[in-house]
Order: structure tokens, then sequence, then C-alpha cells
């Protein structure tokens, strides 16, 4: 059992890079109420979709399109402003949103059916092998090391996959490999244990795969395949088969060559509001398993030109603060404050997701809004707010208090959300001086 480690060297025209932008984005709902999954920001300056963009990128993979369908508009602007490829060069990242065409009205129904239903596109292109990554996932990949494996092993399909523990397992399609790394079996989703002990990833194979745990682990699906162009239209040419992961893949096991790439790194899928929230905090933590500080594959965004953040006084521990903010003495822990935020004296903020704004308020708009009792953007003065999710551009008053404690794990009011425990605050809401939630 061996694999090659190093990334192999690719003709520039040798790959195109597909990302998919997901469905309607429920379970990220209400962040995704206005816009489409891959532009929920992320980590106070990014976009979602700036992370499978900037592995393609990082990896010399300059070829990249987009496919989405639910709220593209602030997907579209953040894409075209950021992403930029000079004009000597055959780089472009570009949005193929659902369209309907003389013969098909639908939308994308799966994965699969998105890809299929711009196969005309993408074979316009010269490639050798399609690489399809997923828009909500936070990560770090050489996609040149995948593609290596799967030129080596002559695969037709390689599907990257990473090792979970069994808590984890009902969440995840799980492959059972054999010791050539040729996946055999695919299970989705099993809940039943006695299915899940027949698919667990022998101990012995643990010391060759870089593996350091006495765990029971089992290889789950990451949502990345590579593709041999040859096989695209044999593989998409049924349009029942909707779905990579439910129909694609478990039917190809039976016929082609499908391998498994084991990735060995920090991977968080998230598309639930829990990981989200959980994964946005634990960047601000001192050694967070994700680093955005790694300039050897940096991660790319909108360069927006903003002032430095201006700290006048108060208690910072454990946070993030995003370029162009002001903090008045207030107390910020294990939180993160994203762009242009505000958080005025007296405020505390706790395990506190803030998304920032888009503009700054000018003077002439705080009067106004003062003048009819409506807060400015950002945080007012004397505020207690912990456990929550702060979208973008809300105007939080003085005196208020935010907190999921002795309230439902879910629930939905017309100033607030709560999902996973975690009270959401929505893009431009109003919360009035003295609210207590």
């Amino acid at each position: 059992m061996s694999t090659p480690l190093q990334p192999i060297q690719l003709s520039p025209n040798s790959v195109l890079s597909v990302i998919l932008g997901g469905g309607a984005g429920t379970r990220l709902f209400p962040l995704t109420k206005e816009r489409a999954k891959p532009a929920v920001p992320l980590a106070g300056k990014y976009r979602l979709v700036d992370i499978p963009i900037s592995n393609c990128i990082n990896s010399g993979l300059k070829r990249i399109y987009l496919l989405t369908q639910f709220n593209s508009a602030s997907l579209h602007r953040h894409v075209t402003q950021s992403f930029k490829f000079d004009q000597f060069s055959n780089g472009f990242v570009e949005i193929l949103a659902a369209e309907q065409t003389l013969t098909d009205t639908s939308w994308y129904q799966g994965t699969a059916d998105a890809v299929r239903k711009n196969l005309i596109h993408l074979l316009n292109h010269t490639f050798d092998y399609l690489i399809v990554l997923s828009g909500d996932q936070l990560y770090r990949m050489d996609l040149r090391t995948i593609i290596g494996q799967h030129v080596a092993t002559a695969a037709d399909i390689t599907v990257a996959t990473i090792p979970v523990e069994r808590k984890d397992v009902p969440g995840f399609g799980i492959m059972q490999m054999d010791e050539n790394y040729r996946i055999t079996r695919f299970v989705e989703k099993p809940k039943d244990p006695a299915v899940q002990d027949t698919l667990r990833l022998p101990h012995e194979w643990y010391g060759r795969l870089n593996i350091q745990s006495d765990e029971d682990l089992f290889l789950a699906s990451m949502g990345i395949y590579v593709f041999n162009r040859d096989l695209l239209a044999q593989l998409l040419n049924n349009d029942d088969h909707t779905d990579f992961g439910k129909h694609i893949i478990p039917e190809s096991i039976k016929s082609r060559r499908v391998y498994s790439y084991v990735f060995q790194g920090y991977w968080e899928d998230i598309g639930t509001i829990r990981a989200f929230f959980e994964a946005n905090l634990e960047l601000s933590a001192l050694l967070p398993r994700f680093n955005f500080f790694d300039m050897s594959a940096p991660i790319f965004t909108r360069p927006r030109f903003l002032p430095s953040s201006k700290i006048n006084g108060g208690t910072i521990e454990h946070a993030l603060i995003s370029d162009g903010c002001i903090v008045n003495h207030a107390t910020i822990r294990n939180s993160l404050v994203g762009l242009r935020s505000l958080v005025d004296e007296g405020s505390q903020l706790n395990r506190v997701v803030m998304m920032g704004g888009d503009y700054y308020e000018s003077a002439e708009s705080i009067a106004a809004n003062q003048a009819v009792g409506r807060p400015r953007i950002g945080i007012g003065r004397n505020c207690r707010i912990e456990n929550a999710i702060i979208d973008k551009n809300a105007r939080i008053g003085d005196n208020c208090v935010i907190t999921p404690e002795g309230k439902p794990n879910e629930a939905d009011h017309p100033l607030y959300y709560i999902r996973d425990g975690i009270v959401i605050i929505p893009k431009s809401a109003c919360i009035n001086h003295g609210t207590v939630i």
C-alpha cells in the first residue's frame, strides 16, 4: 500500500475545475436568506467560496467554473471583484447559473445534474481531468496531489476521503477500499452499528496512511472528485442519476476504476449553523487548526483598501478583529469581529461571530436614524451578547442583551432566529435600544 505524496506537474490545459455552489442552503438559513451559500462571510473578511478558489489557484489550476442557482447576485459581484487574471493568461473564474433552455426548463436536481447541464460549456475547453469541489468546506489542499494519485493509479474516478470517528459516520457517505486504494464499497450515511463495523478502516493500515489514532476510523467522502474527460459524458448519460454521492459513485464502483485519495489534514464541512459558528470561533484560538496566516498557500479574497482597525481601549482576548473596525472600551472574548464593525463603550461580546458592515454609515444617515430612535450600524453601548451570530449591517442599540440562554434550541422571531442553540440577528436587522433577547 503506497501512494504518491508529491504533487504532479500539470500542463496548464490538463485540468478544469468545477465548484458546486450548492442548493438553497437551507441548513445555513437565515445566513442564506439573501445570499448564495458560497457567498456567506467567513473569518471576518472572506467568503466561503474563497476557500476552494484559493485551493485551485495555489495548485496552479486557474480555469474555474462555479455552478450556482440561488441568490447569486452578491456571489457574482464578489467573484467579479475578487478574481481577475491578466489578459495574457487563459485563467478565469466564471459563474454558471442555472438557466432554462429549449430542451430543459428545470433547475439543478443534484450535484451530478448541475455538471450534466453544463457539459456543453465544460467540453468546449481542452482538459484531461475534471476536478469537482464543494463550495462550503474549510480546508487547504494541494489539488495536484490528488490528481497525481489519480494519474498514477490509472483511475477512472478518484474520490477524496478523510478518516472520521464512529460518532460522525451517520452524517457521511462511507467508503471501503482495498490495500491498493481502490474503492470496493460505498454506503450512504450508515446508522446501523453492525453495518458500520463492516466499513471500519483496518488498524494495521494506520501506519502506512500516517494516521495517529487509536480510535476506530472510517473513510468519509469529502465531496471532492476527479474524473477523466472521456468518461464524463458516459457517466452523466442517465438523467435519473442526479447526484454524485448517491448515484454516480456507487454505480461506477461496480464497473469502473474508482480510487480513494486519503486526505490528512484539517477539513470541516461548514454547511450547518453550528458547524459554521464553531469553525469561525476556532479561528480565534491560540493555535487554530486552520491557519489563515499560512502564506505558503494564502486564501485570496477581494482587496478592499480599508484603514487599520482602531482600538480605543477595553479587553480583548482570543479574538479576530478585521480591517476597518472601531472598538471603544469594550470587552471581546473568543469572538470574531468582521469588516467595518463598530463595538461601542461598555459592551461585552463572548463567543460572537460579528460579520461587520458592507459600508460605513454617513454622518447624515446616523443623524437621520437617531432622530427616529434607530441605532447606528454596529453594536451600541453597554450591550451583552453571547453565543450569537450578528449578520452584516445589523443595528444593535444601547443596553441590549442577546443570548440563547433559557430559549428553545430552534426558534423564529421577527427580530431574530435561533438555530442549533445559537441566536442569529439577520442581515440589516434593527434591534432597538434596551431590547432583551
